[in-house]
């Protein structure tokens, strides 16, 4: 388990989708070097191999620009996970990040009030609402 910040986890984009883009690219770029060399013999094969190379470089672009902004709005965050201490003698209560070894029930440090021991009664991890956060990034 990890401790201390929000861990992410990675998230890749599909090498086949990438072979796709990729080859696209390469058949764009093969049909803008070809209307470039047909362009004095026959301009209007050049015109139609112009437009489809630019088509092809363009939705290429635009793919990968999707893919990367789609995989950095995936990575997904782990919410913390806290320790809930009590005081069983005074009812002080204190909240404090997950500690490898605790458990319910566990008797904790002495309690800042009474030095009386105080005893682990809740280990949870926070979970943010899905709407707030929505809500959140609209605005």
């Amino acid at each position: 388990m990890s401790q201390g910040k929000n861990a992410t986890q990675p998230t890749r984009i599909s090498s086949l989708v990438l072979l796709i883009i990729f080859i696209t690219i390469a058949l764009s770029l093969t049909a803008l070097i070809l209307a470039a060399n047909n362009f004095v013999n026959d301009p209007v094969v050049a015109g139609w191999l112009i437009l489809i190379g630019f088509a092809g470089v363009a939705l290429s672009t635009y793919v990968i620009l999707q893919m990367r902004r789609r995989v950095s709005r995936l990575r997904i965050e782990i919410p913390p996970i806290n320790t809930t201490i009590e005081c069983r003698k005074c009812g002080f209560k204190s909240v404090r990040e997950f500690q490898r070894g605790d458990y319910v029930f566990k008797e904790a440090e002495p309690c800042q009030k009474c030095t009386d021991k105080m005893m682990i009664t809740a280990i949870y991890r926070e979970v943010k609402d899905k709407d707030k956060e929505r809500e959140k990034l609209r605005i």
